[in-house]
This record gives C-alpha cells, structure tokens and sequence, in this order.
C-alpha cells in the first residue's frame, strides 16, 4: 500500500493486532478518534475491512488501514512490521489483542485445542512484542499495550491452557516493562474480566458484562495515563486480589 498521505498523517500511529472485532475494533475506532493513525491487523480479512471502511467513514480521512494476516504466523511478523513502518513513517503504540478461547470440558485434555490458544495467546504476542520492544529500546519512547485477563490470576480447573496462556502474557509484558521502562518506554498490561465478545461464548459462568467499548475506554485513559496494569472494570482488582489470596486447597475444590 502506498505511504500515508503528509496532508492526512496524524500526529501518532498505532497497530492493532486483533482488530477485526471485540475490544481490538472498539480500541480501534477509539484511538482514530484520538488522532492516530493505524495499521489493524487480523485474519478475518472481512471484518477487518468492515472496521476500516467504519473509521475513515466516520472521520472523513483515510486513518486506518488493513493488513490481514494471521497472529499464529510468527515468522511473517518481523518482514509485516517493517512494511508497516515504512507504510506509516513512525510507529507510536503497538497494541497485541489477538486470541483464542477453546471450550474445554472437565475431563479433557486436547492438545491440539491448547496449541491453538497457546500459538494466539502467547507466542503471537511474543512475536509482535519482540518487534516493538526493539523498535521502541532504539527510539527511546513508544508504548507496548498486551491484553490479558483476569483469567491469568489463578490455574483454575475450567481452562488450563487458557489460564497458562494469560498468567505466562503477564509475566512476558512485566519483563518487558522492566527492561523497557528505563529506555523511555511505556508497557501496559491489560486484565479484563467479561467483555462481550466472541470468548464469552466459552465461559461457563459470567457477571458484570461490559460491551468492548467500556473497555476501550478504560485502555485508553490508561495508555493516556502511561499506567503499567490496568483492570476493565476496575472492581476486577479487588476480585483478583481475593483470587490471589485463596488457600490453594480450597481453589482445587472450585469447579470454575
């Protein structure tokens, strides 16, 4: 595609991975209102124009623009973000929202399944992260945003990839704000509970559902704020601070 036109470039630039749908297109027409530039990323190539056609219908001006790919692809990721970086000119914000949430019955033990959550959820991440964390420790400024869950909190018996999958991105974006934190870059981890999106259809038991845009919202005060960790809604800090206090013979005995 071509560079992004002088006249229309806004001030900062940003790519989603996982843009297509959920919190990754609700964080997406959220940051083009806020002036960004982006590159939406995902491999659901429909949705994913659907977003873009959205977002520059409602600004008037060519903001976003679409990559399709696939986050499980690690190897493509270092030659797509050059391309996107050249594309763009700067890159501002890099945000990984890509992945997967497998129904997992209680008795079953599907490799298969955990690969698929295990290739979205973490080395996608890692893949595109690496990429940013690099470009930013050069620069000596940008921001790193992972999204996590609250499901990270705990190794709980419903979904234990899953879980592994969330606990293993906090630790990954931790690391990195540590490293990166002294070179001028920001990294914020994101740790949502129940969000309407199409994870939710494989969560047994749900409560205080937002819709993606509430948690857009909140992604973006805290990217505003430079915060490091953030909860949507932020009641979830106090049920993760229970979580982390549960006697572990009495969380074996939970069934969720």
């Amino acid at each position: 595609m071509a560079p992004v036109s002088t006249a229309l470039k806004p001030n900062k630039n940003a790519i989603i991975v996982g843009a297509s749908s959920g919190i990754g297109a609700a964080l997406a027409r959220r940051l083009a209102r806020e002036g960004y530039g982006l590159a939406l990323l995902a491999r659901r190539a429909e949705l994913l124009e659907e977003v873009r056609k959205q977002i520059n219908a409602e600004l008037g001006a060519e903001r976003a623009h679409v990559y399709p790919m696939d986050a499980t692809h690690t190897a493509e990721a270092p030659e797509l973000f050059q391309a996107i970086l050249r594309d763009l000119g700067n890159i501002d914000l890099v945000v990984y929202c890509a992945g997967r949430q497998l129904p997992v019955a209680l008795s079953e033990y599907d490799f298969q399944k955990d690969q698929q959550m295990l290739d979205a959820n973490l080395l996608g991440a890692v893949a595109w992260l690496n990429q940013a964390a690099r470009l930013f420790e050069r620069l000596g400024r940008g921001q790193i945003v992972g999204i996590s869950s609250i499901a990270g909190e705990r190794g709980r018996v419903a979904a234990p990839v899953y879980n592994t999958t969330k606990a293993a991105l906090n630790t990954y974006l931790e690391a990195l704000r540590n490293r990166l934190t002294r070179h001028g870059v920001n990294v914020l981890t994101v740790r949502p509970g129940f969000v309407q999106t199409e994870l939710l259809k494989n969560s047994p038991r749900t409560f205080w559902v937002i819709p993606p845009e509430q948690a857009a919202d909140d992604i973006w005060h805290a990217i505003r704020a430079r915060k490091q960790v953030v909860f949507t809604p932020a009641r979830w800090r106090l049920v993760a601070l229970g979580l982390r206090h549960v006697p572990s013979v009495l969380f074996r005995r939970m069934s969720f």
